[in-house]
């Protein structure tokens, strides 16, 4: 296999203690039978807003929650939130008795959006069957007039990270594992938590701001990572820094330039043939892993697009990851 990649100079002799995966089928339950259990339509046990009253950096402003719905009449909801005025948190409770890993779902959607079904609460359905608890972060958008824009995301990933470990004894939250799956723009998200979880970016409102933010885990799946413009999601770039981001910023906004020694384990998957997110993105962030020891394992399927998630894998090489996923979290004492 022979990979094009761009002035980075990223080589395929990089990847070693990667997995190039090709069309194997994943081993336990089948894809079908994962996309069903997704889909079945259960409501989260709690949805929680983050904040107790006005989001940092929204006084006067006047955003409006709008959900809309993509998914055809009768079939399965594939709803967005175009609109982010009260980010929430929506808890979807294993079955598994005591306390619990729990993995915080952050959807994609370009930084414009996000797609709370099909990278969110499919997600959580899905790892509740695998005994582990599961919260939907909907987080605000940066390009609809908050203050301080490009950090919002952050702010509301830091909060519910920081929720998850106060609600820890309600819930039957275990506070000492707690992990990230991120989706695209959402992956962006997870791993700008992963480098900037302790970065002061809100003045803490009230106990749960005294709890740490970082995660034991993390899962960065097709994301965006780099800001430079040889590399990005353009759409993504834009609606987080604007037309004309300075270089400090695009490195300041870049997970894979600022990753440290401690970070978390880390498992990332993409498809080669991703036409929207390029697949050097999660080939940047592996390097720079590396770079720093940071346990890491990635999966590059030979095809299967952009923001396949759960309902597109069957049948397609993608098919495997949420098995590897879930042997993964295994490995590391999560399931």
């Amino acid at each position: 296999m022979t990979f094009t990649l761009n002035r980075r100079g990223l080589a395929l002799a990089a990847l070693a203690g990667a997995t190039l995966a090709g069309t194997a089928k994943a081993e336990g339950t089948s894809a079908a039978d994962l996309v069903r259990l997704s889909r079945q339509r259960r409501d989260p046990d709690v949805v929680l807003p983050l904040w107790p009253g006005t989001p940092p950096g929204g006084e006067g402003l006047a955003v409006k929650d709008l959900v809309i719905d993509h998914g055809p009449v009768g079939g399965p909801p594939d709803r967005s939130a175009d609109g982010v005025a009260m980010p929430t948190l929506a808890f979807f409770r294993s079955a598994s008795p005591g306390p619990r890993a729990t993995i915080l779902v952050i959807p994609g959607g370009g930084y414009t959006n996000v797609w709370f079904d099909k990278e969110g609460y499919e997600i959580a359905r899905w790892l509740n069957t695998t005994g582990v608890h599961a919260a939907v972060l909907t987080y605000r958008l940066p390009a609809e007039g908050w203050k301080n824009g490009p950090d919002v995301p952050l702010q509301d990933a830091q909060r519910a990270m920081r929720l998850l470990r106060h609600k820890a004894k309600t819930w039957a939250v275990d506070g000492g594992r707690i992990g990230i799956i991120g989706f695209s723009a959402g992956g962006h998200l997870a791993a700008s938590l992963l480098t900037r979880h302790d970065a002061a970016v809100y003045q803490p409102v009230d106990e749960a701001d005294t709890l740490p933010a970082g995660p034991q885990l993390a899962c960065l799946a097709y994301p965006v990572i780099s800001m430079d413009e040889s590399l990005t999601h353009a759409g993504s770039r834009q609606h987080l820094l604007g037309n004309a981001p300075t270089a400090a910023q695009v490195t300041a906004y870049s997970p894979d330039q600022t990753v440290r020694a401690g970070t978390c384990p880390t498992f990332l998957f993409h498809a080669a043939d991703d036409g929207a997110v390029p697949v050097g993105n999660s080939l940047a962030m592996f390097q720079a892993l590396r770079r720093q020891n940071v346990a890491t394992e990635m999966h590059i399927f030979e095809s299967g697009g952009h923001g396949f998630a759960l309902r597109e894998i069957p049948g397609r090489p993608a098919e495997p990851w949420p098995d590897l996923y879930h042997r993964w979290l295994g490995r590391h004492g999560f399931v």
